[in-house]
């Protein structure tokens, strides 16, 4: 009769427990009794390997779930499931034995398979499960007990003459008994749960100091994974592997080993990676090991599956640790090199179906390959591998041939809880040879994709990348003594941090405070072509390394192979007209408050650069576009001037700089104003106009210094105010101007500037002092800058360049007039077929300002023309700024006073001659409207400002003016007014900055690097300019991601419920976003659901809603940042608070315990101080950062 014959007879025949025991423990008469039905007393990713297991032979599958859990995919696998534990913790739920025995008997149960963990090392479950008339799928409860009890395995082992490691003779249970043996043994010892495995419970102790606190939380660890707080103590080893040989045995007394498994890549003694066959282990050192582990096994009558685990050193020899009598979590690795199925081969060995009825003797059973099993983990491994617990809001794997995935809750939705083991999947490679089945794994490891959660993905493919993991040099200290292994590329998240911030707008509203009730224009603004050249000529030249889609040359390329002096010459050498083109910066300033974003801007560039190459330089960085950029639009200035530089490498770019106020509104130490030039010339800026707000020779000199160190053009700039044609305003006369440009020649400027920021500079005026400057400096080319706001912009133009200046600045068409600046083309088609003719075509000029009169519609929440619907020739009278203008309107409305703007204008004019009639541009012209407001608010002329000037609380701004903190203005401070408003107050003498002592930039990267560990220098700098502005933009990049790729019009207001939009994040990779809807409830957090389609795949993001929250309470977070507030590093429970209010803490004291994934962590204090308040109580359940305490 054949064995499937025998077995199908069987299956009808009476069933009979027949008990014929032999003195070697095993029956002489084994009956087959079929299994109809398995309960798995288990949860996760090994009870789902059960069910397929049963599935595949025709077994009902059963599982079991606690409340936390009934969301969990192992009970959805399964055949049938029920709830066990209802009203219990977490963990206990799946260790309450009689529960568990009624489910089986209420249900028609025939087996019960216990996983590994939990109750499956428990003799007891055993014992009750076969009590109550079941099947135990494992070892019997007598083997199980012995090799369950550290003690009796190690008596076992020297029974068998299985050699052994010294230890305790039975299990400590106080930390005294720990202490006495480590004093009469030595260290370094081991501490190991004596009733359970997994690395639970598990210290090595190298410190006496260390053993009592080592022995506390191990023991606490062990008795809350195993119901039992024992220990077992061994001398630790130096330097072993850590290999263990896989065994089957069955009820007739045979036993075979499928060989063995490298698992010496261990943190803190849990195994990370695990590989079969053991690398670089000689043949004679592994067929004794596998002889031991057989011999052992036969001599306690071992029957299912286990493990024999053994410590080997660099010698060869070997130790015996311990035996798992249970099913492994890298059993997989076994599997796949010989092909037998594990979980099959218990089923039927329980069945009473003996290993040569399978086909396993042990000359049959042969390796192939390697294959090596990756456990990952929701674990940070950048942050000591703290759990994270969470919504996995992305779950995405990696497959195809050669990996196996054996997994559970890995899917997108899934809950991650703190309550059970950080494990989320088995991924499991299989090839050839060591480094094949490496390669497979590693590029498995990088097509997942999880997000919502942190994983120990990237450690794990650092650990792949090892030379000596890939060699097979191996032994337990790998992790330890590779501290490369914990360097990691950063995971960019940018798809999913780009989805909580649209979810953050659509729940919370714009992120960006808007100006106007107005909202952004639907519209796509149409991009005009870039010619592409494909001719023979062009193709030809691409050989030699010029693309096709460059641009034409322009005036850079002189600047970069001839350098500052030669590009001057050559400006000044030029007949026509040269222009500077102000779109990209103080354009948009004027019209649209400085929020023109980098995603517009960079979609024109190609055009500029191919159309508009003869410009002299593009204005399109600094002044107040750096801290608008970090402040409002969310992005970083510097990437916005490298990817501008790449788009745009011909024309040369100009800047602002403020001269020792660099971009800032406040004076700085020199170094920074000298490291600020140096970085900008790194990132593309070419050309620096240097001004300073009062024309104070010594902060513009420094400024004219730190451009030209920087290997910058210099562009000195005289900042024009008053009417040098108007014999009646004597403060600021020719002779002043000509004076300036004296100085500012002699101090080595390449170019000489007049910035006319409040367009005051009349036609007949521009003549007059033009023509001055030219006949004194006839070497030395002239640039003028101008605002339109009276309408006369352009007629001035025309009379500089008529009187001998070689650049003007222009807007383009659409982006010009009022406070930004003349016409582009206005002034080309002025020229044109003149000695000074631009060279400059219409019809491109045409086609650009057509593509910024679509994209203006796009702001229009900052629309100037909201408030202001023509120029204004009252600029002469008052004199605001051109830049200053709308900026001070929205102010004003801000402020409760735009009905009040006029009265605020009338004020400016007041407040300017209460100073002294100073140069007004930024920061002085701030210094101006903030007295002209606080007057309008106060209801104060004049005269009442003057009287009252010693009781009046004056604006921040005025007051830090009056001290000297941005220089000494043309003719001094206002006196008696200075004295009044002052009084005892210190004066700053002298350039304000002289006196700062140098900023120490490796210190504040350190401090930013706290916070921020992937700051970069440009972080830094932008850091020492404005230290808690870049701390946002640093916060909300890391939690929104790259912002500044989305549409304008999305990053403002969000996208609408139904809308599909494209987001290109770098080059070749484009996001498909559509809206799909928005839950109006509330979770028990205060959050609400915003759901989203991203590339096909449903997506949801929670976004707290800030209002709705109110309403609820929830346990406040420490703030980032602020080191007076401990927060909690994972998420857990605590069990143990060390510290109350009024303590006085030193730097590492312990604060609390959390316990979470059965791992506890001691919280350590980050720095010394007292204890103000304890926002915690013993067990309470707290999410990562909940605030845990606060200092004084």
């Amino acid at each position: 009769m054949s064995l499937c014959m025998g077995i199908r007879s069987l299956k009808h025949a009476p069933r009979i427990r027949i008990f014929n025991i032999s003195r070697n423990k095993y029956s002489t008469n084994v009956e087959y009794r079929p299994i109809r039905s398995v309960l798995v007393a288990n949860r996760g990713e090994i009870a789902i390997r059960v069910f397929r297991a049963c599935s595949e032979l025709g077994i009902r599958s059963v599982a079991i779930y606690s409340e936390q859990d009934k969301m969990h995919m192992h009970r959805q696998k399964a055949d049938e499931s029920y709830l066990v534990g209802k009203g219990l913790p977490p963990v206990e739920a799946y260790l309450n034995i009689p529960e568990i025995i009624r489910v089986c008997k209420e249900n028609d149960i025939d087996a019960v398979h216990p996983g590994y963990g939990f109750l499956s090392e428990r003799s007891d479950f055993a014992q009750s499960v076969i009590d109550a008339g079941l099947r135990f799928i494992g070892p019997s409860p007598k083997v199980v007990q012995q090799m369950g009890d550290k003690v009796a395995a190690r008596v076992a082992a020297i029974e068998a003459k299985v050699p052994i490691v010294p230890g305790t003779d039975g299990p400590v249970h106080s930390k005294e008994e720990a202490l006495e043996f480590c004093r009469k043994h030595g260290l370094p010892v081991i501490f190991k749960a004596a009733y359970g495995g997994g690395g639970r419970g598990m210290r090595v102790v190298k410190k006496m100091e260390d053993v009592e606190e080592s022995f506390i939380r191990a023991s606490s660890e062990a008795k809350a994974a195993f119901g039992n707080g024992a220990m077992f103590i061994e001398k630790f080893i130096e330097r072993p592997r850590h290999i263990e040989v896989q065994l089957l045995g069955d009820k007739a007394g045979n036993v075979v080993h499928l060989y063995e498994r490298d698992c010496s890549v261990q943190r803190r003694h849990q195994k990370v990676v695990e590989i079969a066959p053991a690398p670089r282990l000689s043949t004679e050192v592994r067929d004794r090991m596998t002889e031991n582990a057989v011999r052992l096994a036969r001599h306690v009558g071992y029957e299912n599956a286990g493990t024999v685990e053994f410590l080997c050193d660099e010698t060869g020899n070997f130790y015996f640790i311990e035996v798992n009598a249970r099913l492994q979590v890298e059993h997989t690795v076994t599997e796949e090199i010989t092909g037998i199925d594990l979980v099959q081969s218990q089923i039927r060995v329980a069945e009473g179906i003996t290993l040569p009825e399978m086909g396993l003797s042990q000359d049959n059973i042969k390796t192939q390959g390697y294959a090596i099993q990756c456990r990952v983990t929701t674990e940070d491994p950048a942050n000591e591998f703290q759990p994270s617990v969470g919504r996995l809001e992305v779950f995405r794997s990696g497959e195809g041939m050669g990996i196996r995935l054996d997994s559970a809750s890995a899917y997108a939705g899934a809950i991650i809880s703190p309550y059970y083991d950080s494990l989320l999947v088995k991924i499991i490679s299989h090839a050839s040879d060591l480094q094949s089945s490496a390669a497979k794994m590693t590029r498995a490891l990088r097509e997942f994709r999880i997000r919502g959660v942190k994983t120990n993905i990237p450690f794990l493919l650092n650990v792949l990348e090892n030379q000596k993991f890939l060699n097979g040099v191996l032994d337990t200290y790998f992790i330890d003594e590779h501290p490369q292994l914990f360097k990691f590329q950063r995971s960019q998240n940018r798809a999913q941090k780009l989805l909580n911030y649209l979810g953050e707008v659509l729940v919370n509203g714009p992120q960006t405070p808007l100006a106007t009730k107005l909202k952004p224009a639907e519209i796509h603004p149409h991009v005009p072509e870039v010619p592409l050249d494909l001719s023979p000529e062009a193709l030809e030249q691409e050989k030699e390394g010029r693309k096709v889609t460059a641009p034409p040359p322009g005036l850079r390329d002189i600047l970069k192979s001839e350098g500052p002096a030669a590009f001057a010459k050559a400006v000044r050498a030029k007949k026509n007209l040269l222009l500077m083109d102000t779109t990209f910066r103080d354009a948009h300033q004027s019209l649209l408050a400085t929020r023109v974003r980098t995603h517009d801007l960079l979609k024109i560039s190609p055009f500029v650069a191919h159309k508009l190459n003869n410009l002299y330089s593009l204005e399109n960085w600094g002044g107040a576009t750096f801290d608008v950029s970090l402040r409002f639009l969310h992005e970083c200035p510097w990437e916005r001037l490298e990817e501008m530089r790449n788009l745009i490498p011909n024309i040369p770019f100009q800047m602002l700089l403020r001269g020792a106020n660099a971009v800032g509104y406040t004076n700085y130490p020199d170094n920074v104003v000298f490291k600020f030039c140096e970085l900008s010339v790194q990132c593309g800026m070419d050309i620096f106009r240097v001004f300073d707000s009062l024309n104070y020779l010594p902060n513009l000199v420094l400024g004219m210094e730190a451009a030209a160190k920087a290997g910058g053009v210099v562009e000195a700039a005289i900042s024009y105010t008053g009417d040098v044609s108007d014999p009646n305003k004597s403060k600021y006369d020719l002779k002043y101007y000509t004076d300036l440009s004296d100085e500012l020649v002699n101090a080595g400027t390449h170019v000489l500037a007049i910035k006319d920021m409040a367009g005051l500079l009349k036609p007949r005026a521009a003549h007059i002092l033009i023509d001055a400057i030219r006949q004194r400096h006839p070497d030395v080319p002239i640039h003028i800058h101008t605002h339109d706001t009276s309408g006369a912009g352009v007629a001035s133009m025309l009379a500089c360049a008529e009187a001998g200046a070689d650049v003007v600045d222009v807007a383009v068409d659409s982006m010009s007039g009022m406070t930004s600046q003349p016409s582009m083309g206005a002034i080309v088609a002025s020229l044109q077929d003149t000695p000074l003719d631009t060279g400059f075509n219409l019809s491109d000029i045409s086609e650009y300002s057509a593509y910024w009169e679509m994209t203006r519609t796009l702001y229009a929440p900052f629309e100037c023309t909201t408030t202001m619907k023509s120029g204004n020739a009252d600029v002469y009278m008052n004199e605001i700024p051109g830049g200053q203008y709308t900026n001070l309107q929205f102010q004003a409305y801000s402020l409760g006073l735009g009905d009040f703007f006029e009265d605020v204008k009338k004020a400016y004019r007041e407040a300017n001659l209460l100073l002294g009639d100073i140069i007004k541009v930024t920061p002085s012209s701030k210094v101006v409207g903030d007295l002209a407001q606080f007057m309008v608010q106060n209801h104060l002329t004049a005269d009442q400002v003057k009287e009252r000037a010693e009781e009046l609380s004056f604006p921040k701004s005025v007051i830090e003016f009056l001290q000297g903190a941005i220089g000494i203005p043309h003719g001094g401070f206002p006196e008696p007014f200075r004295s009044r408003v002052l009084k005892d107050m210190p004066r700053v003498e002298g350039r304000p900055g002289e006196s700062l002592e140098p900023l120490d930039f490796g210190k504040l990267k350190a401090e930013i690097l706290e916070s921020h560990p992937h700051a970069t220098d440009r972080d830094v700098m932008s850091a020492a300019l404005y230290p808690s502005v870049t701390d946002d933009f640093m916060t909300f990049r890391e939690e929104y991601g790259p912002v500044d790729k989305l549409d304008t019009r999305i990053f403002l207001t969000g996208p609408k419920v139904g809308e599909e939009f494209e987001v290109t994040i770098e080059k070749g990779k484009t996001l498909h976003i559509k809206t799909l809807a928005m839950a109006e409830d509330l979770t028990a957090n205060g959050e609400k659901e915003v759901f989203f389609e991203l590339n096909g795949q449903l997506r949801s993001v929670l976004i707290r809603d800030k209002e709705g929250v109110k309403e609820l309470h929830i346990h406040p977070k420490a703030t980032k940042g602020n080191k007076s507030e401990i927060g909690a590093p994972m998420p857990g429970q605590v069990i143990d608070i060390r510290v109350k209010v009024g303590d006085k803490i030193e730097k590492g004291q312990p604060l609390v315990v959390l316990s979470a994934m059965k791992m506890e962590m001691v919280v350590q204090s980050p720095r010394a101080g007292v204890v103000k308040s304890l926002n915690i109580e013993s067990g309470m359940k707290l999410e990562g950062d909940d605030l845990i305490l606060t200092f004084e």
